[in-house]
């Protein structure tokens, strides 16, 4: 792992203007992956547009971490039928 693959809680926090007890509760809802290096926590850079999606929904709509939680199970059970629908397409081409 580089450094570089990573933002640091705190910088992220800074950025944005929220406190970092904010992303670990992110973490210990399962909503995000952190990960700690010599007591830092630091967020995968996969993992930033997830994270900013889910702040946008706490500030900009006021939904609480139990509501963002729901809507992310929601979304990601959306996106594995879109991919299966796909999936099914294509097999259907292949009898047509």
């Amino acid at each position: 792992m580089h450094l570089n693959e990573f933002i640091s809680v705190a910088e992220f926090c800074k950025s944005h203007g929220i406190p970092s007890a904010f992303v670990i509760e992110l973490k210990e809802y399962g909503l995000v992956e952190l990960v700690q290096l010599k007591n830092i926590m630091y967020i995968p850079l996969y993992e930033l547009p997830k994270t900013e999606k889910i702040l946008r929904l706490h500030s900009d709509l006021d939904i609480n971490l139990e509501g963002i939680e729901v809507i992310t199970q929601l979304l990601n059970r959306i996106q594995h039928m879109q991919d299966e629908v796909i999936r099914l397409k294509n097999r259907l081409r292949l009898y047509e």
